[in-house]
């Protein structure tokens, strides 16, 4: 549960960071098609980063749930995957990085379902 909050705090910490940085560091830097690509990572970061947040909640209320325990892993892991492909190509412009964009996606679908699944048997 604590791990869960400490994550999540410190994911929207780095969206907020990371949103400013592409805001004003990299403007004038990256063609507007990059920029956006970059703020769709920092959109979905935080979102994650707040799902995180609500699974250590929901694990202080249910102390022993498998389910929002995974939920919160395949977010995290959705972060790295999906969020962080999305930087490292905005900035390199490599595109096949796109490729791993997807695994995170299925991570935060499957983590979301997990979620639902977790609250219609704990709660």
């Amino acid at each position: 549960m604590k791990a869960f909050i400490i994550v999540g705090a410190i994911n929207a910490f780095l969206a907020v960071a990371l949103g400013a940085f592409g805001a004003h560091g990299l403007k004038d830097k990256l063609d507007a098609h990059y920029l956006e690509i970059w703020k769709t990572g920092v959109t979905y970061q935080m979102f994650h980063a707040i799902g995180i947040l609500v699974v250590g909640l929901l694990l202080a209320k249910v102390a022993d749930s498998s389910l929002f325990t995974w939920s919160g892993w395949l977010m995290l892991i959705g972060i790295i995957f999906f969020s962080g492909s999305l930087y490292v190509l905005s900035v390199t412009k490599i595109g096949i990085l796109g490729a791993i964009t997807p695994i995170g996606g299925v991570c935060f679908l499957a983590a979301w379902i997990l979620v639902i699944v977790g609250a219609v048997k704990h709660l």
